[in-house]
């Protein structure tokens, strides 16, 4: 059998990549003593494993680099004891330069580099110092003493297969596509029923059973989508590390709710946004160690990940412990932009949407973290494209909260359609709170502003007006109570068509951008529905309300 040499590189590649993750999620835990001694011997595997695997590919300085690794962690595994933190921070460069060089093995056999080849010699240096120890029956000055109980590689148990995303994306596709022929085969058959009862009604039943088969089908590809979470958020921990470090801040996360999935595409999307939130974290929020000293805190900051399965969504939220928000500073940049400028009080949560806007910035001077107006507003852009939500609350002097609200997939949804003016709508279910009449005097053309809801004030709008269709008098209308974070509101349209299984479709380019859609389905029948955008809807409606305070 020959060998197919590109196969075996694409493959050794892909493991090589994951395991320096590995390495690089361990090494970090054992820095914030959340792992012990027994973690070296897993590092030690991965990089045993990737210089056997170099070597045989001929791939001469990679597997020599990862030699002279190799070579470290064996002396600080005879050791036995906990590693110091200038090794740690040796081992993280040798981390980054191997991926590298693994990287660079796509073009053939990398080179080392003069950097490459200045970390070799500096840790064959620390191995030479560490054996000498060893001889002379010392152990390490800077290590700690041993934990007692180790914690496992992480990620390291059960059995998995790579899987071409694109794949993946087709597979889930054409499960869409099914639930749209289902859903045009039912509507014939009622109509054969309507004719020939009997024939229609077995039918009906086989086509029911089939369903039922193909819905358990639609589950486990959509159970192949899911991953954890805590992949993207260990990723964060290198992140936090080198930030603070050269800002002279004291920094780690703590990552809770790391086994809760999502959806492959969500969670790409998720990153940047991310990694924006904590970019802002240790730039605004977390102060320098003196200053937290003279607070009476702890001097390294803590900034706390977690994510959670809330009905149909995943909350994932973003919480430090440093200076929290400054609100005059914000009420000042505001009222410079023209903003709450009545004397009316602010609440925090119309002030700190403020902070979402483009070129919105209180910093005082231009660092390589912010003052450049751009962070959260990316943050809302990236969220807002998975049609989430984002919220922020903070307390001065004790830390700030980012709570982010996203769909778990973002093909296929669970929604309830109705009529406006000609067209069908569909909003999705995770925002439908419940279903009021509108009464006879709110019923006038052009009439829209606040309904009363068992004693409480509910704004609402028109669908048909908000895209255009003309005002007409109708019989009935129907109120649509939606609910976004805290903000609540009704959405008027002419008629509740009920529960639908949508399959969102991106629109054309034409269409895209319009305030308010989030995308397309295809109907039972054919037609193509809109999907609303709830939460930009109720955006526009808060927006309106700060302008006209």
């Amino acid at each position: 059998m020959d060998f197919d040499r590109e196969a075996v590189l694409e493959s050794f590649i892909a493991e090589s990549q994951e395991g320096l993750d590995l390495m690089e999620q361990s090494l970090l835990a054992m820095e914030s003593s959340a792992g012990g001694p027994e973690l070296v011997n897993d590092i030690f595997r991965v990089a045993h494993t990737m210089k056997g695997n170099a070597t045989a590919l001929e791939l001469d300085d990679l597997a020599g680099f990862a030699h002279a690794t190799e070579d470290l962690l064996d002396v600080l595994r005879e050791q036995n004891t906990e590693v110091g933190a200038s090794e740690i921070s040796l081992l993280l460069k040798a981390v980054d330069e191997l991926r590298a060089l693994v990287i660079g093995a796509t073009d053939g056999s990398p080179r080392l580099t003069d950097n490459q080849q200045h970390l070799r010699k500096q840790i064959a240096d620390e191995v030479d110092r560490r054996s000498q120890q060893l001889r002379a029956g010392q152990t390490t000055n800077g290590g700690r003493p041993a934990a007692a109980k180790a914690s496992a590689l992480p990620g390291a148990a059960g059995r998995t297969l790579r899987a071409d995303i694109d794949k993946l994306d087709r597979m889930l596709n054409l499960t869409g596509e099914i639930v749209i022929a289902h859903g045009r085969l039912r509507r014939l058959i009622e109509k054969v029923e309507s004719v020939n009862t009997n024939l229609g009604r077995d039918i009906l039943e086989v086509q029911g059973e089939t369903e039922h088969l193909f819905r358990n089908l639609q589950e486990e590809v959509m159970a192949v989508r899911m991953v954890p979470i805590g992949t993207m958020l260990r990723q964060t921990l290198r992140s936090v590390r080198d930030l603070a470090n050269s800002h002279s801040k004291l920094a780690r996360v703590e990552v809770l709710g790391g086994e809760v999935e999502v959806d492959t595409a969500v969670l790409e999307h998720l990153k940047d946004a991310l990694l924006h939130m904590i970019r802002n974290a240790i730039d605004h929020g977390i102060e320098i160690p003196p200053v937290r000293k003279s607070r009476g805190k702890n001097p390294c900051g803590l900034i706390r990940v977690s994510a959670a399965h809330i009905g149909s969504n995943v909350v994932v939220t973003l919480q430090d412990d440093g200076a929290g928000l400054n609100r005059a500073s914000i009420l000042h940049k505001a009222k410079e932009m023209g903003l709450f400028l009545n004397a009316n009080p602010v609440s925090d949560l119309e002030l700190f949407q403020i902070l979402f806007r483009p070129g919105f910035s209180t910093a005082g001077s231009v660092t390589d973290l912010s003052g450049r107006g751009v962070g959260l507003d990316v943050v809302r852009r990236n969220i807002e494209a998975l049609h989430g939500v984002v919220e922020i609350a903070s307390e001065e002097g004790k830390g700030t909260v980012i709570t982010i609200r996203l769909p778990l997939t973002l093909t296929i949804i669970d929604g309830f359609s109705v009529l406006a003016g000609d067209d069908t709508f569909v909003l999705p279910q995770e925002y439908v709170i419940e279903c009021t009449e509108l009464t006879a005097a709110h019923r006038r053309p052009g009439s829209s502003g606040i309904l009363n809801l068992r004693g409480s004030a509910l704004p609402y709008i028109r669908l048909r007006e908000v895209f255009g269709q003309p005002a007409t008098s109708q019989v009935r209308e129907n109120v649509i109570v939606v609910k976004v974070g805290e903000f609540q509101a009704g959405i008027a349209v002419d008629r509740l068509l009920g529960g639908v299984q949508a399959v969102i479709k991106p629109l054309g380019k034409l269409f895209r951008g319009i305030s308010g859609i989030a995308g397309s389905t295809i109907l039972g029948d054919g037609r193509v529905g809109l999907i609303v955008d709830v939460p930009g809807l109720l955006q526009d409606m808060m927006q309106s309300s700060l302008q006209a305070s």
